[in-house]
């Protein structure tokens, strides 16, 4: 379909699906309760996720503890790709998550955890699943399993997977077939591409700009196109290398003096429970909340849940700079307790809901990010995941700074290019959710 044909479309289905979510007391939740023992809220069938508590240590002391979703099993997110006319086009799905800030965004072709596609709901099979498992999947372009909000999440990983499909493949009314250059147009419109999708999208390294096909538009663009191409020799001692790249990212994990573990919610300190919420003493952090779900077009029409409820909106920014007519991007390598591997790498900048520029350390990246610091190339809210974060929005950034902005960053950080970022997505625990979603906005303008 045309891109207005498009729109047409997800008008006409958002209007379809009888959507409703509502704000409940926890004691109204159906199916869900809190463990007497441990305070823990969990799912009668012992499946989908549980809130459980997060406590980090260092130095044999505790310095944080919090809530925290704990989902051990892994889902899938997959995209089936097809050509029509030598042009690839993704399957892609208008789903609603109860937690979007808009209710239907645009999401993947499968979007599952395993409870859902094993049927744990007792509703309707997961469309499309056969193309990701069995006898029938599809050629597999990509499969890699990636984090999720380590801030928020107890190690949770889902399988990024793309598929080629070569025969004929059913359409059913909540799926469209688009193009990349489509959905690249889609991700400049705010809360339109959910999060599945872009992490899926940001692993998709055979669709990368061709320089011979793109050069000429402006200096910018010509070096972002470059930063995709480029490939620099495997030299030690030369900055921006793939071993230089992986030596320093192998070094910040060694600076990780604490350590965090699961304990139970009752022993979560600062924290306090009431009929409708868990919160902060403080009111500055997140909640937990829970919702009553009615949704025509799911698996499962009604449902409950608890979700967690950020206060405010995050921010996640990628300062770039040109250097040799080759953009770089300035890359940190970000500590956060929930993740699998302690660090990982992720914007430059990553501020949660509640925080500000005061809270960033660097001088020079404060002075980027005020007015005037910079020519902002991208500045979109997205949604982050609807199905366990309620209105969990991230205003994501590209901001170009000038030549006088220090080539030479403090130990946390590093310049790298498009190229070697997206080489690193061919496997997990490398780039975190944010710079995923940052490399997916990134490759829209091209």
């Amino acid at each position: 379909m045309s891109t207005t044909e498009f729109h047409a479309w997800w008008a006409e289905r958002r209007q379809a699906g009888g959507f409703s979510v509502e704000r409940i007391p926890f004691d109204a939740l159906d199916s869900w309760n809190f463990e007497p023992r441990t305070g823990n809220l969990g799912h009668e069938s012992g499946r989908f996720f549980t809130v459980e508590g997060l406590q980090v240590r260092e130095g044999g002391a505790e310095i944080w503890s919090q809530p925290v979703i704990n989902q051990p099993e892994i889902g899938i997110l997959g995209i089936v790709v097809k050509e029509f006319d030598g042009v690839l086009h993704c399957l892609m799905q208008a789903k609603m998550e109860p937690g979007n800030a808009n209710t239907i965004q645009l999401s993947p072709t499968v979007q599952a955890t395993r409870s859902n596609y094993m049927k744990v709901h007792r509703g309707a099979g997961t469309r499309y699943l056969e193309y990701f498992t069995g006898p029938q999947r599809g050629q597999v372009l990509v499969d890699v399993l990636q984090s999720e909000q380590g801030a928020w999440f107890w190690r949770k990983r889902n399988r990024n997977m793309v598929v080629l499909a070569t025969g004929d493949v059913p359409l059913y009314e909540d799926f469209c077939w688009l193009t990349m250059d489509q959905i690249r147009e889609l991700t400049m419109v705010d809360n339109l591409v959910n999060m599945d999708a872009r992490t899926v999208l940001s692993c998709m390294p055979f669709m990368l700009p061709d320089e011979a096909e793109s050069a000429g538009r402006d200096a910018f663009h010509d070096a972002l196109v470059r930063s995709y191409q480029y490939q620099a020799a495997e030299d030690l001692d030369t900055p921006g290398t793939a071993g230089r790249i992986l030596s320093w990212f192998t070094e910040a994990k060694t600076r990780c003096d604490w350590s965090a573990r699961l304990v139970p919610l009752a022993d979560v300190t600062g924290w306090r429970r009431d009929e409708w919420e868990i919160t902060d003493d403080a009111a500055e952090n997140f909640r937990i909340i829970a919702v009553r779900v009615a949704a025509g077009t799911r698996e499962v029409t009604r449902w409950t849940q608890p979700l967690l409820h950020p206060r405010g909106e995050g921010r996640a920014v990628f300062l770039v700079r040109s250097v040799g007519g080759v953009l770089r991007l300035l890359v940190r390598a970000r500590p956060e307790y929930g993740l699998l591997d302690q660090v990982e790498m992720a914007p430059t900048v990553h501020l949660h809901p509640g925080q500000g520029l005061a809270d960033i350390q660097e001088s020079c990246l404060r002075d980027a990010l005020l007015p005037g610091g910079g020519t902002t190339r991208y500045d979109h809210v997205l949604s982050e995941e609807g199905g366990r974060f309620h209105h969990a929005l991230t205003r994501y950034q590209v901001i170009e700074v000038n030549e006088d902005f220090p080539l030479d960053v403090p130990p946390q950080l590093c310049w790298m290019t498009a190229r070697q970022l997206t080489d690193l997505l061919r496997h997990g625990h490398y780039l975190n959710i944010e710079a995923r979603s940052l490399l997916t906005c990134l490759l829209s303008l091209c």
